[in-house]
């Protein structure tokens, strides 16, 4: 079977395009023929799955035009995007209706009046009632419980059709020890290091992140992805850009952070469970279904400033970040790439016998 990705777009830190690269690969090593139908901006040399369709996608809707208009050769086209009349959508990116609902809690009034001024929100929510039509989709996979019950509640889209596959992650290797990676990064043994991993700053709560750090003493937030660090402010924050060297951050880190605003899986909070370290989230995180508070780390609401610090202070406990790591690399081991391509290529195959 030939399965035709689809993604508009390429981001070097996006999430969307690392989950894309690991499933084709895992989806080939299953005995499948994959293919790219992207945009020019997706770099030839970032995809070694096989053959790649360009289309126009200047906008969101030129995209989605020229998918329908397009001929791929594909046996079956499994979307990461917004594309009305895909046979299977992975809403990775979650629900964007749901998002905006949350963001109306944190964003200021005047934000919140002036948002539609950016045309991109009415083109994404149409497209996203266009794509929840069962009439133009024939599956839709969920990576959390989370979103699938976000498209249930909006949209009549049949529950049957809703499929949840968890996230995957492809084992790493080489991690330096802590010692070697506290050398490297230039931290103290005894420093508390809180890390804070990714790029869209302000949705997964970096504010809310240092506000905590700051409450604790002989603490370190490291901030690794990109963003404005101008904007922050914070007597125990480290900013360190975009980082390639991921293993050994986790190595040199105790635990990570992230009080999303809405994630509707967090890679990053996999790979960081992946290399021994707790997790602290919040319940608009679809990864923070998976955790068990107290033993994998633990889970509060977004915003919650207070609750967080005591979170962090709680497990500042000399030596509870390194007791938690084998029962973290446990629960890691659960969500394989191979898993996920597995339960994935179930999916497609089921829509292309009928």
């Amino acid at each position: 079977m030939k399965i035709g990705f689809v993604r508009r777009g390429h981001s070097a830190t996006g999430g969307a395009e690392a989950y894309l690269l690991r499933a084709a690969a895992a989806l080939r090593g299953l005995g499948q023929e994959t293919s790219l139908i992207t945009t020019s901006d997706w770099p030839t040399e970032k995809w070694p799955c096989g053959d790649i369709v360009r289309l126009p996608g200047k906008s969101l809707d030129e995209f989605a035009c020229a998918f329908r208009e397009s001929q791929t050769g594909c046996d079956v086209h499994f979307s990461l995007e917004r594309v009305p009349g895909c046979d299977v959508f992975r809403a990775g990116d979650g629900v964007h209706a749901a998002w905006l609902q949350r963001r109306d809690g944190f964003d200021p009034v005047w934000k919140r009046l002036t948002r539609w001024i950016n045309r991109k929100h009415a083109q994404i929510l149409r497209l996203e009632r266009e794509v929840f039509d069962p009439a133009n989709t024939k599956a839709v996979i969920a990576n959390s419980k989370m979103v699938r019950d976000e498209i249930l509640a909006r949209f009549p889209f049949p529950p049957d059709r809703v499929h949840v596959i968890y996230n995957g992650i492809t084992p790493s290797s080489g991690a330096p020890s802590r010692a070697e990676a506290r050398q490297i990064w230039n931290i103290d043994e005894k420093t508390f290091c809180p890390l804070f991993l990714g790029t869209g700053w302000e949705r997964k709560g970096l504010s809310t992140a240092i506000r905590a750090a700051d409450c604790l003493e002989d603490t370190t937030l490291l901030v690794a992805g990109r963003g404005v660090a101008d904007r922050y402010r914070g007597t125990n924050v480290r900013f360190l850009g975009p980082v390639k060297d991921i293993a050994s951050l986790f190595a040199a880190s105790d635990i990570l952070l992230l009080p999303t605003w809405y994630d509707p899986f967090s890679n990053a909070c996999l790979e960081a469970l992946a290399a021994g370290l707790p997790v602290i989230t919040t319940d608009a995180n679809g990864f923070s279904e998976i955790l068990e508070r107290g033993v994998h780390g633990d889970i509060t609401s977004p915003g919650d400033v207070h609750a967080i610090a005591e979170l962090l202070e709680s497990w500042q406990v000399l030596g509870r970040c390194s007791s938690a790591r084998e029962a973290c690399l446990r629960l890691a081991s659960e969500f394989s790439m191979e898993k996920n391509a597995r339960k994935t290529l179930s999916v497609l195959q089921g829509v292309v016998a009928k």
